[in-house]
């Protein structure tokens, strides 16, 4: 198929099918966050209006810390569920924009800005929602470098070109800026007889990346390593897609991406968290890897550095260059097992207890938490 015979293919499959919840074929849409989500974070979800979540078809919860004021942009907003949380986390003096290709979801979503705008009690609205494609950010009119934080909820999974999107999402970041997104990923790479099933493609499974293959985009595109946060192994329910896509896997995951500055100092540092961002005043989680306990001096590598102290952390963080090589090892296409989401589901099943997460509906129901 040709990206257009692509895109038409998801716009039908989310403008009408869609409309009926649960008629997913998988797990991914019911995918959890393993981490606890922050106290700010599940407030906001519990305001979003009940039929906006109850359209909600994301893998993932695509909420970074440390909003305020923040300019964002949501990349296959789909219901709106994330940008209505989103905006009431970047306050009255922040911005959040939602991208879609899909007309009947645009219109759905902005019946509900004035709604979120008197829940929240702002002067004027903060979200607006704009029909086009996320490969195409240009045709938007959205300017280079003019965005803090870019999210983006089982999208990319849907797009025939991942190189193009996260070249169009790294030219509208600042320098700084982050993409924290979450995406269905496969075990291998996927043939492309199985591209061309339209429920296979509809449901995220064909149009999967290799994870493996997203290490070596992001860094051939600009992004600084890839950071894994979580991951949660897909479970397909119907019997007759199993069969199609036998001998490949597929994961729910997590990651978060930096655009850092061309000439940066390369150097490994001591780094301190000074328990300042909001919701995170003992500890902060960065990633799988990176935990940081407030007060408590660490040595982190070259890249990690740079990421602190160029984005919107970095007055959160004390930081000095060090001598001393960071424990961690480094990441790289070839070998990085630090960015194994397949890896980390296993792990963090094998540790799960029950706990429970955030329904479609926004209230809470059972699940198995993953979080030790």
């Amino acid at each position: 198929m040709e990206t257009l015979e692509y895109h038409e293919l998801v716009q039908r499959y989310y403008g009408s099918r869609l409309e009926i919840h649960g008629s997913l074929k998988t797990s991914a849409s019911c995918m959890s966050p393993s981490t606890p989500i922050p106290q700010s974070t599940f407030d906001a979800l519990r305001l979003v209006h009940p039929s906006v979540c109850k359209k909600y078809s994301g893998c993932g919860l695509v909420v970074p810390e440390k909003l305020q004021g923040c300019k964002v942009l949501d990349l296959g907003s789909g219901s709106g569920r994330d940008c209505f949380i989103l905006s009431k986390l970047v306050g009255q003096s922040g911005h959040v924009i939602g991208i879609d290709m899909t007309a009947e979801l645009i219109l759905a979503s902005r019946k509900y800005v004035q709604y979120h705008q008197e829940k929240y009690g702002y002067e004027k609205p903060n979200t607006i929602f704009v029909q086009g494609y996320i490969e195409k950010l240009n045709e938007t009119g959205i300017q280079s470098g003019s965005l803090d934080v870019l999210v983006s909820n089982c999208a990319m999974c849907l797009c025939p070109d991942k190189k193009l999107v996260l070249r169009e999402a790294f030219r509208v970041l600042k320098e700084g800026g982050e993409l924290y997104f979450s995406d269905i990923y496969s075990s291998k790479a996927v043939p492309e007889h199985l591209k061309q099933d339209p429920v296979l493609w509809g449901e995220g499974l064909s149009g999967a990346l290799y994870w493996r293959d997203l290490i070596s985009l992001v860094h051939e595109v600009g992004f600084s390593t890839p950071y894994l946060l979580t991951a949660s192994h897909i479970i397909v329910h119907n019997s007759e897609l199993q069969k199609k896509a036998s001998g490949i896997t597929h994961t729910s995951a997590t990651y978060r991406l930096f655009k850092l500055p061309k000439n940066r100092k390369q150097s490994d540092a001591v780094v301190a968290y000074k328990g300042t961002v909001p919701d995170h005043p003992d500890l902060l989680k960065f990633d799988m890897y990176h935990c940081f306990e407030t007060d408590i001096e660490v040595t982190v590598d070259a890249e990690m550095a740079a990421v602190l102290q160029h984005s919107r952390f970095s007055s959160d963080f004390s930081i000095q260059s060090s001598d001393k090589p960071a424990p961690s090892p480094k990441c790289t296409p070839q070998s990085c097992h630090l960015n194994n989401p397949f890896l980390l589901a296993d792990n963090l099943k094998l540790h799960s207890k029950p706990s429970t997460k955030i329904g479609n509906t926004g209230e809470p129901v059972e699940k198995y938490d993953t979080t030790n």
